[in-house]
């Protein structure tokens, strides 16, 4: 969602709270993907402090790359929750939190939560389950809601079906449990921006399902008696880009030696310990992993690739505050056209059984095309060119290009001397409702 999207005919119910209080064009860090602003939304800090470096991780003592982990531990730094509960003894009464489907919320110190943790059994199935706290917290909302179904939220049948259930949980936790403070994420309008474009009619529908979420979450306050005492923020992310088409990064680097496969079962996967470099690549964005003697060769490899738009060295990613060590010797920046995808293979009949099913943790990589399914091949498909719309790249405040939006039903400071707010400022504002500094 962007400023642009706030009317009466898209987004009534938010806009709404907008002409109530205010909105504005929202700033998130960079790389701008959903782990990493989400944490800086909750702990005001950049990428540089809290850990989040993209959605997916390399661990450099076990050569393993992994996407979409959920354990809190895995943020560096405490969150909105964390400092209340370390204040609370300065506040009037106990605070109780609430954050439903938010990343890295697994074991988190919220009083409520509620996050996707399917159990993989044995002979291959699945049981689609939800974390929760407290103990069969998620169960009580099932049984009053029905239960949350997995592959709403992901993959190709992805829908607006998945923001709808979580809506309706928050609103089961307004009226059982009356958190003073609850982070509620709406996913679905990711989908349409990558499968249709950001102008796309589907976006559009999209847009008016998430309003109409919000609306009965704002109603259900109402009703509550809640409502005169709530401040409601509405926040997006990133902005999308329209693209045509990906750049294998990984392919790129194996064909300048620079990174080596195994082949096991007649399959090739990539031999992360000895590869001179590799990409993990996450929408717009890569975290080039690579050896210390191999760094200027790397970058020159990447600087001659079509559609690699910036190259940032450890100086510059210092700059954009996303100087971890999480972070890659490198990170690569696409042009706002095009994506990365994670391929490394020659030959499609030589790649993992992983790559046409919806797995998203065992990729090396973000997969949008886990969005689809090729019914011919029974298979998630690997035509590139399926996708429409990405994000990542650092947002232009000149020109507007990656700006997010905030909305709040109450005046604040946020917006007095910007037009332009930073996602990492929302946590101060919250904060500040205590008056904790």
């Amino acid at each position: 969602m962007e400023h642009r999207h706030l009317n009466s005919d898209l987004t009534p119910n938010i806009s709404t709270l907008a002409q109530k209080g205010e909105s504005a064009k929202m700033e998130p860090v960079f790389p701008s993907v959903t782990c990493t602003v989400q944490a800086s939304i909750l702990s005001g800090l950049y990428p540089s402090e809290h850990g989040i470096i993209a959605n997916g991780l390399y661990d450099r003592d076990s050569h393993t790359v992994s996407f979409w982990e959920q354990p809190s531990a895995l943020v560096q730094r405490e969150r909105l929750w964390d400092i209340l509960k370390s204040k609370s003894s300065n506040l009037p009464s106990s605070v109780k939190t609430a954050v439903l489907f938010w990343q890295n919320t697994m074991f988190a110190n919220s009083d409520i939560i509620i996050t996707p943790r399917p159990l993989h059994m044995g002979d291959g199935s699945m049981i689609q389950w939800c974390y929760s706290k407290p103990i069969e917290y998620y169960e009580s909302v099932a049984k009053s809601i029905g239960e949350f179904n997995l592959a709403t939220y992901w993959g190709p049948m992805a829908s607006h079906r998945s923001s709808e259930w979580i809506g309706k949980a928050a609103e089961y936790t307004l009226e059982k449990s009356r958190p003073n403070l609850m982070f509620v994420y709406i996913p679905h309008v990711d989908y349409s921006a990558q499968r249709f474009g950001t102008n796309s009619s589907q976006v559009h529908d999209d847009l008016k399902k998430a309003d109409s979420i919000v609306g009965n979450i704002v109603e259900k306050a109402t009703k509550l008696g809640m409502a005169d005492t709530t401040e409601f923020i509405i926040i997006s992310e990133y902005a999308f880009n329209d693209v045509s088409g990906a750049i294998p990064l990984n392919v790129k680097l194996r064909e300048a030696g620079l990174l080596d496969i195994r082949t096991i079962g007649e399959k090739e996967y990539i031999d992360f310990e000895l590869s001179r470099a590799f990409a993990m690549v996450d929408h717009q964005v890569a975290h080039i992993y690579v050896k210390d003697d191999f760094i200027d060769k790397t970058y020159k490899v990447l600087k001659n690739i079509p559609g690699v738009e910036k190259i940032l060295t450890k100086k510059e990613q210092k700059e954009l505050k996303i100087d971890n060590q999480r972070s890659g010797e490198l990170i690569a920046i696409s042009t706002k056209d095009k994506w990365f995808s994670y391929y490394w293979w020659y030959d499609i009949q030589k790649a993992p059984p992983f790559a046409g099913t919806v797995d998203i943790h065992r990729k090396p990589g973000y997969d949008p095309l886990e969005l689809f399914f090729d019914r011919e091949k029974n298979s998630i498909p690997f035509d590139t060119n399926l996708i429409k719309g990405s994000h990542g790249t650092p947002a232009n405040l000149e020109t507007g290009d990656g700006l997010a939006c905030y909305v709040s039903n109450h005046k604040s400071g946020l917006t007095k001397n910007s037009s332009i707010v930073k996602c990492v400022d929302i946590a101060s504002h919250i904060l500040n409702n205590w008056q904790i500094p």
